[in-house]
């Protein structure tokens, strides 16, 4: 997929009982509600300044597309991310 230029890779992991979403460019990725922002945000990893954000009850990449940011990490906050802020706004972000 390529969204303003930049070229973003999706990725899909079927889990049991669930399944991992993740689109993400050479600046960052967004992800379903599968894993914990807020580990970038921890003492050691928080200098890595990784861009991420998560979006809540999403099954596919659709879903995902349409959703709404849940979490986003300290480091994608700075760059003008923020919980609520629709997923192709955040795209922009990280292209």
């Amino acid at each position: 997929m390529i969204i303003n230029g930049t070229v973003f890779n999706k990725i899909r992991v079927d889990l049991p009982k669930t399944n991992l979403i993740i689109i993400t460019s050479d600046k960052g990725f967004l992800m379903c509600g599968a894993l914990n922002v807020n580990i970038y945000n921890s003492d050691k990893l928080k200098d890595r300044k990784v861009l991420c954000g998560s979006v809540l009850g999403v099954k596919t990449y659709d879903d995902l597309l349409k959703g709404k940011l849940h979490e986003v990490s300290d480091a994608f906050k700075e760059l003008g991310a923020y919980p609520g802020m629709r997923v192709s706004d955040a795209l922009y972000l990280l292209s």
